[in-house]
């Protein structure tokens, strides 16, 4: 009953705190202001992200003792929020938002969390470095790119967490499902201010947050005794973003509207996967809870593949493959037919 209990305090201060940092952030006039490239029509308070943070930190303080072996993750992921939050208070360049992620990133590396799978040498080990570089700035970004509706990267983040709180239970790892519980209990709680006509946003401090702390966690746990499917349960579980992020990627990149990492940090346009999912007709909610389920669909297959061999969990990863590919297939096709109709209805 510990964890659930601990949960639940972290729930309620995330629930209670939310109006809070809300009041704050219209007393200072921390605003996301409506835009083309925006789909909310007033400006509305940023800062939920605060409150996400709060209630994690109030979980994991209540038993720190044996949850040490997050700190590096703990400190590293509040580096991210300080970055975050002065991006949405001043405003932040793509390259400086960059460093500062990369910093964190090494910072959480330098206590021994990293991708652990490769041979132990200096090829093997400088490989393990980079693409944890990879992975963690890469998630954190796209958590952060899939914030753009109203409760779609709280709920997914949410289901992502409890999903690898199942799978470290299944795996003797209490630590591991503490602190992922946390996290979702902590999403759940500042989700009922964020869902259908959002009084609150998570803001770059909440989603960039909660981005490199899924990452962290999906590195740091022990999921499997394969090394594939170590790296596969991760790969389903945060599947909607990472989707999101190579299909918008390689979209700009084959429209020319991308060229280097720096113009793939600060282009920002209506084109992820919430966005095709409204240009074919669905509402917010729909579109949200859409991917909800898919996102759930693909947890429920990390599970089914945690106590299986190297070649199904490279079959899992195909049939995501297959799956996403078919989805991207039917939003391009659906984006383009109705770009038809709206030019002859204008013509």
């Amino acid at each position: 009953m510990q964890p659930l209990l601990i949960s639940f305090f972290s729930f309620l201060t995330a629930y209670f705190s939310t109006p809070l940092f809300k009041r704050l952030a219209i007393k200072f006039n921390i605003l996301d202001a409506p835009g083309r490239r925006k789909i909310h029509k007033e400006p509305t308070p940023l800062l939920g992200g605060l409150a996400v943070y709060l209630g994690v930190i109030i979980g994991l303080a209540f038993n720190f003792a044996n949850l040490r072996f997050l700190l590096g993750i703990v400190i590293a992921a509040t580096i991210i929020l300080i970055i975050g939050l002065i991006d949405d208070i001043r405003g932040l360049s793509a390259q400086a938002r960059l460093i500062g992620q990369f910093l964190a990133a090494v910072i959480m590396i330098s206590f021994g969390i990293r991708l652990s799978f490769l041979p132990n040498n200096l090829w093997g080990n400088t490989g393990e470095i980079i693409l944890t570089l990879i992975w963690i700035i890469g998630i954190t970004n796209a958590l952060n790119y899939l914030d753009g509706i109203d409760g779609l990267a709280a709920g997914t983040a949410a289901i992502s967490a409890l999903f690898f709180s199942i799978i470290s239970y299944q795996t003797h790892q209490p630590g591991m499902g503490l602190v992922s519980l946390i996290l979702m209990a902590s999403c759940l709680g500042y989700l009922p201010h964020n869902f259908k006509k959002a009084k609150i946003f998570l803001g770059d401090t909440g989603s960039t947050f909660i981005g490199f702390t899924l990452a962290g966690i999906a590195i740091i746990g022990n999921w499997a005794e394969d090394n594939v499917i170590k790296l596969v349960i991760p790969i389903l579980i945060l599947g909607v973003p990472i989707f999101d992020m190579v299909f918008t990627t390689i979209m700009r990149i084959k429209e020319e509207k991308i060229s280097t990492i720096i113009e793939w940090l600060k282009y920002g346009g209506k084109d992820h996967f919430h966005h095709r999912l409204l240009d074919l007709g669905l509402r917010s909610t729909g579109a949200m809870l859409f991917i909800c389920f898919i996102s759930i669909s693909f947890g429920i297959s990390a599970i089914m593949v945690s106590n299986e061999k190297a070649i199904v969990g490279a079959l899992s990863i195909l049939q995501a493959c297959i799956i996403f590919t078919g989805i991207a297939v039917l939003m391009v096709i659906g984006k383009r037919r109705r770009s038809g109709w709206n030019i002859r209805d204008k013509a």
